[in-house]
């Protein structure tokens, strides 16, 4: 080996393991050589260091070569830079653990890259067990990889491969890294972690443990192209010709809520003194409430100044809306007036329904706009839908309410001859995962494991359409917020628009690197926002079908989406229970909240946007102050630290994780779930 091939061997081993800035410094380091060699050959050559003789240099020559070389390299020093973290200061600890999954994949993925794919299988074996309870669906994914094809064909490793790992760390945490791996010469991780890790190192203290979902920017993202698309202008105001915007300019309507809400008061009152045993206590919250409602409307006339700020912008929609009957219109309108104001100091009424004996074979569960119908839709393929005003009429008792009902709400066959207490739609050919009712309540829709969507009307109690374009299960259908259109999601990792009046989609949004779980439609219809087992929210323009938004920092499955009711931002539930708030219009976390143990399965915003309400499979509800978070984009400059949503409430249910919340137009929250006695 002559000097220039040492040479020619560093420079391709610098550009091999990303060391861009030392590649360059050497390539012109070389050019200079090249230029002067002729005038300055003899002194060059008598002060040149012996590469070829030196001992330090062969023995670092020899190392490059065992790393690049020797498969074991990758176990041993893994093995060793685990053992360190895990022995790692309680300080620093936490943040240190956050190295060692993007290490862990790579480390994989290299092995099989160069063709050791029995070492890869005993390395991913080895020390997936670490990973398992954050990353399961990555693992999942990744132990499909058994050849280095693989690599580039599948979607998911392909562009873990191909971007860097953002990670958040202090800088003393960032320097005992840095120590560790010069002292213990661990040139295969030193490698991996220069190649595939982008630190974002920040001083002061480590970031506290509560802050973890904000640290580890999501693996296979790329934070450049997300900044990109971020900067793309969002309409996220309301509609222009909205019935709520019409509301707010017939002032002459206010006089009439007024009226109205003064006669629900004394409503409340007369039932409020037949109920004897909590008579005190309920009597004086209806005083409380009588007189924060006066107070509010005494204020009228400066509420539309305390407002003008944040005011939602009016929007043109982009898609042809359906019009509206009269009579139905009259009917929102009632209901807008009627609208109980909630706050902090004013928490809604929640009427909880409760599926029982399903002998665990429900998987969503659907409430219509004002509580009348609820849906369920199960795994031998059925949908079925109760009427809560017939359920009433038939037992005097509502079967899908009392857990201690003995009433089998599963009663398929209809016990003695009895009749059955709900209405049973058949069609599909595999598990129903989502159902969902339009806005009046007379159409219903549902999505399968057979790849299809059907359209049943509840007037006549039949199958109407089925809708054929995905070629996996379809995971969630969501109405529009006018109804007509709707949208899906699937397993094949897209989501899709559709009308009613139309058997193929009308747009299909795709991007995403896994499946599609969840979505939600934008208040205006313009923007449908997407959440996915890749743990990113996306934002589509329903107009052209592009993505106008990535929202980057959930650690885990999203499967719950929200929207306010002024378009302004949107809250994303994952699977570890974290809940984070978004801004629209800048594509940023507005705060992430904290308090779920288990699965956020549902979030619902209040109608006038005050209080966010979310489900969980911790069998409780929480409810959480939205109008402190708007706040936090000011405090957060002035203070530094984050402000968090302030969660009001926690609503425990005996045994009952929480599949499906949804707010009425008049603010009453309704929430559905199953009886589950194992927990």
């Amino acid at each position: 080996m002559d000097e220039m091939q040492v040479v020619e061997f560093v420079a391709t081993y610098l550009k091999k393991k990303g060391f861009s800035e030392a590649e360059n410094a050497l390539q012109a380091e070389i050019q200079r050589t090249k230029n002067n060699s002729s005038s300055s050959s003899s002194n060059n050559n008598n002060n040149a260091v012996d590469v070829l003789n030196d001992p330090e240099l062969s023995k670092f020559f020899r190392s490059l070569s065992e790393s690049e070389d020797s498969p074991t390299r990758y176990q041993d020093e893994y093995s060793k830079l685990r053992s360190w973290t895990y022995s790692s200061l309680d300080l620093y600890k936490h943040e240190l653990l956050h190295v060692l999954y993007p290490v862990f994949i790579h480390c994989f993925m290299d092995l099989v890259a160069k063709k050791y794919i029995q070492e890869a299988r005993t390395f991913f074996n080895t020390f997936r067990e670490d990973h398992g309870m954050l990353h399961l669906r990555d693992l999942q994914k990744l132990e499909g990889v058994l050849s280095p094809s693989h690599l580039e064909e599948m979607e998911f490793a392909h562009s873990l491969r191909h971007n860097k790992v953002n990670i958040k760390i202090c800088q003393y945490s960032y320097e005992l890294l840095l120590q560790y791996l010069h002292k213990t010469q661990s040139t295969t991780m030193l490698g991996i972690i220069n190649e595939r890790i982008n630190f974002q190192v920040s001083p002061g203290q480590p970031s506290t443990i509560s802050d973890d979902a904000e640290v580890v920017t999501l693996i296979g993202s790329n934070q450049d192209a997300a900044n990109q698309i971020n900067q793309k202008e969002v309409r996220w105001g309301l509609l222009e010709d909205s019935i709520e915007n019409r509301l707010e300019k017939m002032g002459g309507l206010l006089s009439d809520s007024e009226k109205a809400e003064g006669e629900n008061k004394e409503a409340d009152m007369d039932e409020n003194k037949k109920r004897t045993a909590e008579g005190g206590k309920q009597g004086a919250s209806v005083k409380k409430l009588k007189k924060d409602k006066a107070t509010s409307a005494t204020a009228k006339a400066a509420r539309p100044e305390a407002n003008a700020t944040p005011m939602a912008p009016r929007v043109k929609s982009e898609l042809a809306l359906p019009v509206t009957p009269i009579e139905v219109e009259q009917s929102i309108l009632e209901d807008l007036r009627n609208r109980v104001q909630l706050s902090s100091v004013a928490l809604p009424s929640v009427s909880f329904y409760t599926f029982i004996n399903t002998h665990n074979s429900l998987n969503c569960a659907s409430i219509s706009h004002d509580g009348s119908l609820v849906a369920g839709g199960f795994s031998d393929s059925s949908l079925k839908v109760w009427d809560m005003a017939k359920l009433g009429q038939q037992t005097g008792n509502s079967v899908s309410q009392g857990e201690n009902d003995t009433t089998p709400s599963e009663d398929v066959l209809g016990a003695n001859g009895a009749k059955r207490s709900y209405t049973l739609f058949r069609g599909h050919s595999g598990p129903v995962y989502s159902a969902t009712f339009n806005p009046l309540g007379d159409f219903i829709l549902s999505s399968s494991a057979d790849a299809t969507i059907r359209l049943w009307s509840t007037k006549l109690n039949s199958s109407l359409v089925c809708y054929k374009g995905h070629n996996y299960p379809v995971w969630d259908v969501q109405f529009s917020p006018v109804g007509h259109y709707f949208a899906s999601a699937s397993h094949d990792r897209t989501a899709r628009l559709w009308s009613m009046d139309r058997i193929q989609p009308l747009r299909i949004m795709a991007g995403h690197l896994s499946d599609v779980d969840c979505l939600q439609w934008h208040a205006n219809c313009n923007y449908i926002a997407t959440g996915s087992s890749d743990k990113t929210v996306r934002m589509w323009d329903v107009q052209s079908g592009d993505c106008v938004r990535i929202f980057i920092g959930h650690r885990s499955m999203i499967l719950s989406l929200a929207m306010s009711p002024d378009g302004r931002y949107m809250a994303s539930g994952d699977e570890d229970g974290t809940i984070m708030m978004w801004d629209l219009s800048s594509g940023r976390c507005v705060t992430p909240l904290m308090g779920h143990t288990s699965c956020v399965w549902s979030l619902a915003f209040s109608g006038e946007g005050s209080l966010l309400a979310s489900g969980s499979a911790d069998c409780t509800v929480k409810l959480w102050d939205v109008t402190a978070s708007t706040k936090a984009p000011k405090t957060e400059e002035k203070s530094g630290n984050p402000n968090r949503l302030r969660s009001l409430k926690t609503l425990p249910t005996k045994s009952t994780p929480v599949y499906s919340l949804q707010f009425s137009r008049r603010n009453l929250l309704f929430a559905a779930g199953v009886l589950s006695k194992s927990l």
